[in-house]
Formats: structure tokens, sequence, C-alpha cells
């Protein structure tokens, strides 16, 4: 005999099982550095520090300027 349900499981039934599948949105906190949303105990992103200390040293590359012939 082939496992088929012998019951309909219920709305309610269906809707527990399912509540546990939701994405969560990650906590975000301010950069006391520069105020930007990043995540907690994780270097910034915009600015490179972590703690009051300057992990990554981050520089935007400069636009260079075509000269006129």
């Amino acid at each position: 005999m082939p496992g088929e349900p012998k019951r309909r499981h219920s709305r309610a039934r269906k809707g527990k099982r399912r509540a546990n599948i939701a994405l969560l949105i990650p906590n975000a906190i301010v950069c006391p550095n520069c105020g930007a949303m990043t995540l907690p105990h994780a270097v910034c992103k915009n600015c490179g520090f972590y703690r009051g200390k300057e992990y990554i040293q981050l520089s935007k590359p400069e636009k260079k300027i075509p000269q006129a012939k």
C-alpha cells in the first residue's frame, strides 16, 4: 500500500509548521565613526572602523579628468 495521508491537516497545523520559515532581517547598528548602518560585531564597510580603530584603510579612487588638447 502506498503511503497516503489518512486525514487532512488543518490550516492551523499547517500554519504552525510554516511559522518558522520566515526570512529575518539582520539587525543593523549605527556606526559611531561615520553614522552608516552596519552589522554588529563587524568592520564598517563605509569607513573601515571597528570599535574606534581603523582596521581597513578605505580610499576612494580619484576620478581622472580628461585634459583638453
